[in-house]
């Protein structure tokens, strides 16, 4: 699905977040340490190589809703933009922490001047956040977002089950009146 907003594009996709060739910048959902993990963490250091863990080391640690930058050495795209998002139920409040994780990695995104940005759903796995909601949340905030973008062009948010994608188009359509 896709919706056009203060011409920003954004769109939902089923597929995998290391796999991003034509975005600049792909978001990590890290944990505070920015080490190494399971889930999209995981994944995202498997395929970058050794060399992003020693870059994030004297970056860390990190707080809920922060972000910061990193090259993507063996990725496909140059940029990786780690961020830290609430564990549901422990931090609060959850959805300003969630909606910090997108504004401020679309504001990162946009200050170094890439045009395209794409993320996973933020917080839905180990850290516990219900799709729906964090759907709704992420959503929302980029859409929020849009005016204040200069250079980013595309935001895509990469899914990986069709349950995940399914909530972020419902969640896109809803909120941009598709």
């Amino acid at each position: 699905m896709q919706a056009t907003r203060h011409g920003v594009t954004i769109e939902t996709v089923q597929g995998d977040i290391t796999r991003q060739p034509d975005c600049e910048a792909i978001v990590n959902a890290a944990n505070a340490e920015l080490r190494t993990g399971g889930g999209v963490a995981g994944a995202i250091h498997r395929v970058a190589g050794p060399e992003l863990e020693h870059e994030c080391r004297p970056l860390a640690p990190i707080q809920p809703g922060e972000a910061v930058m990193t090259a993507g050495h063996r990725l496909p795209n140059a940029h990786v933009i780690h961020c830290l998002g609430p564990v549901y139920g422990l931090d609060k409040p959850e959805a300003k922490l969630l909606g910090d994780c997108y504004r401020n990695a679309l504001r990162l995104a946009d200050e170094r001047g890439l045009a395209s940005v794409a993320f996973p759903a933020l917080s839905t796995g180990a850290f516990g956040y219900p799709m729906e909601e964090a759907a709704h949340v992420a959503l929302q905030t980029v859409l929020e977002t849009t005016p204040e973008l200069h250079n980013v062009q595309l935001v895509r948010f990469v899914l990986f089950g069709e349950r995940d994608l399914q909530a972020h188009d419902n969640a896109l359509s809803a909120l941009s009146g598709l």
